[in-house]
């Protein structure tokens, strides 16, 4: 029988695909349930074994729970368990384990239906239960240059948008970026002060085709400021007026303001542009978003008593938040001059995005060392009935990003690095990693400059996303443009040689041939190939873009194993020929999908 695209019997093309795993799991759960009719709903603990295809352990609690021999339950059991289609072999092991081999149809067939999949999803099902998650990511500053430190929350954020969207989640993305504060009363002040210091191309109109100039004028300014400031009594008292200023809503400080704001969002577009991330300005509420808000939330706490003033502030205590002497630290909402501090804007904004935005989940992509700030802002929303039993927060906090000597990543000089400059030199490494092959595949020079950015870029993307986010990481360039090891790299090439393959195959199309027999290398592939849904499922419900990661360098990885092993276009026969196209193509389209969840391209010759 031969199964060609779309034509998987009974197969609707928006169907998701039932795994091998799943099949597995529930013939043994019937089994389990007809041996020991106690143990109905039990868990078998099925898994991916070395020693057979699968390994369920369950029985060995449950029949600790019966005060049975666990050998002789896990016999009765497998004496339950029909073999044949899809479950080929079923054997008790060691005090009771289960080791179980699926038929090779079977995984043919299943992956046939994946294949069959018009919809581009590969069979994965939508999320169980899907709500409303506002997630709060890209979070750069007003006025100032970003640099690595804004790396990951922009991606690890863009990633998790793009699984939970896939998985049927309605997302709303919050860019909160800092356009608020002491800090504008600052530099407006000193610009009105020193107005021959502004670059005559940061005016809005030239922007357009000069952002990082624009904004590193912005920035120089921000940091003259900021010595003034910080030096000059007179000069802060000044500053601290124009505060007031821009929040009583002064027309010159707000248009300057708004001038700041503007040119800062042309730069941020273009570095997020290089990011190849999708950034929409409505998206974009930064802390001055919340202003109006800022007053009701503080008399709201204060009036549920949750809030209460200590020596003219408004704090939020905690029993379990204590100084180094003991004293208790509180969460300060609003300060004793009657400013408001970052607690009135996160308070504010939860608000919003529980009552206004209808959000289930509230996802805040930010940087491991605020984890107190935001569990003191969580608990606050709580004690205030902002954060219902319906409404979960999460931290998805994530560590620093390290140079090679695993110290924080700085320049020669001790400065923090640009983030333009750092994808800039990413892509320019790449390109000359392109450029180096692209005679052997036959790339124009258009495609190798097109190729070299999305080398590059994914390189960034992939270092980042392939390690848990709580954990630091080494930013090296070297390394991470590498053709050998775990790099995104590496699964991009795999994907390129898998279309050149298919461009090769002249008139032989993919087909699925599940009467045929499989060797050991096609068998882990298309095991692995099973496990796509579940792991993309697991992964979205959990934030954890690493796992993803580490699926898709296993996938690669065993494509190598199979091409090793297995030759496609010199096969036996025209039928192995086709299954075995079948395979790989059904893995490029894999790796394709999976690459884009993690916001990275796949060219299609490297």
């Amino acid at each position: 029988m031969t199964i060609h695209p779309h034509e998987e019997n009974g197969t609707s093309p928006m169907a998701s695909v039932t795994s091998l795993s799943d099949s597995v799991q529930q013939q043994l759960a019937s089994a389990l349930s007809a041996t020991l009719p106690e143990a109905a709903g039990a868990d078998p603990l099925l898994r991916r074994s070395d020693r057979a295809d699968y390994q369920a352990n369950g029985i060995l609690a449950l029949a600790k729970k019966a005060k049975a021999n666990p050998r002789e339950l896990a016999t009765q059991v497998v004496s339950q368990v029909a073999t044949g289609a899809v479950i080929q072999d079923i054997e008790v092991s060691g005090p009771g384990f289960l080791n179980i081999t699926v038929s090779d149809g079977a995984i043919t067939e299943n992956l046939a239906a994946r294949y069959a999949d018009e919809t581009g999803r590969l069979g994965v099902p939508f999320a169980a239960h899907p709500g409303t998650t506002v997630i709060d990511y890209a979070q750069p500053n007003v006025a100032k240059e970003m640099h690595v430190g804004h790396l990951r929350s922009a991606v690890i954020g863009d990633s998790v948008v793009q699984l939970l969207e896939f998985t049927g989640e309605t997302v709303v993305r919050r860019h909160h970026i800092g356009d608020w504060g002491t800090q504008f009363g600052m530099l407006i002040q000193y610009l009105d002060e020193h107005p021959h210091e502004l670059d005559h191309k940061t005016s809005a109109e030239d922007t357009a085709a000069s952002g990082e100039e624009a904004m590193s004028n912005l920035d120089r300014l921000y940091k003259t400021a900021r010595k003034l400031f910080d030096s000059d009594e007179e000069f802060k008292t000044r500053a601290r007026r124009r505060v007031v200023d821009l929040q009583a809503g002064d027309p010159h400080t707000l248009a300057v303001w708004q001038k700041f704001v503007d040119e800062s969002k042309i730069y941020f577009f273009s570095v997020f542009e290089k990011l190849d991330m999708e950034v929409r300005d409505p998206d974009i509420v930064g802390e001055s978003g919340y202003n109006d808000m800022l007053a009701e939330t503080c008399r709201l706490l204060e009036e549920s008593g949750v809030a209460v003033r200590s020596e003219g502030a408004l704090c939020v205590f905690f029993d379990d938040v204590k100084g180094p002497e003991g004293n208790p630290v509180p969460l300060i909402v609003q300060k004793s001059d009657g400013g408001y501090g970052y607690a009135a804007t996160d308070l504010s904004a939860i608000r919003d995005r529980v009552f206004n935005l209808k959000a289930s989940t509230l996802l805040y992509v930010v940087d491991a060392r605020q984890a107190l700030h935001f569990r003191m802002v969580f608990e606050t929303a709580r004690r205030a009935g902002w954060l219902n039993d319906g409404v979960t927060a999460v931290q998805l906090a994530f560590g620093t990003v390290l140079g090679k000597d695993g110290k924080p990543f700085k320049t020669r000089a001790g400065e923090t690095v640009k983030l333009q400059d750092l994808l800039d030199e990413a892509v320019d490494r790449a390109t000359a990693v392109v450029r180096d092959k692209a005679e052997k595949v036959g790339l124009s020079e258009q495609e190798i400059e097109e190729n070299g950015r999305y080398v590059g870029i994914g390189a960034v993307k992939y270092a980042d996303l392939s390690t848990s986010a709580v954990r630091d990481y080494k930013f090296d360039l070297d390394q991470m443009v590498s053709l050998n090891g775990d790099t995104s790299v590496y699964l991009q090439y795999a994907y390129a040689r898998i279309q050149s393959i298919l461009r090769k195959a002249g008139e032989a199309r993919p087909a699925a041939h599940p009467e045929l027999a499989l060797a050991p290398a096609e068998r882990a592939l298309g095991l692995h190939l099973d496990q796509f849904a579940e792991t993309v499922l697991e992964v979205a419900a959990s934030y954890e873009p690493h796992k993803l990661a580490a699926y898709l360098y296993q996938l690669a990885s065993h494509l190598t194993t199979f091409y090793d092993q297995c030759p496609v276009l010199k096969a036996e026969s025209p039928a192995q020929i086709e299954n075995r196209l079948f395979l790989v193509d059904l893995t490029a389209r894999t790796l394709h999908r999976g690459m884009s969840l993690l916001g990275i391209r796949t060219p299609d010759k490297l």
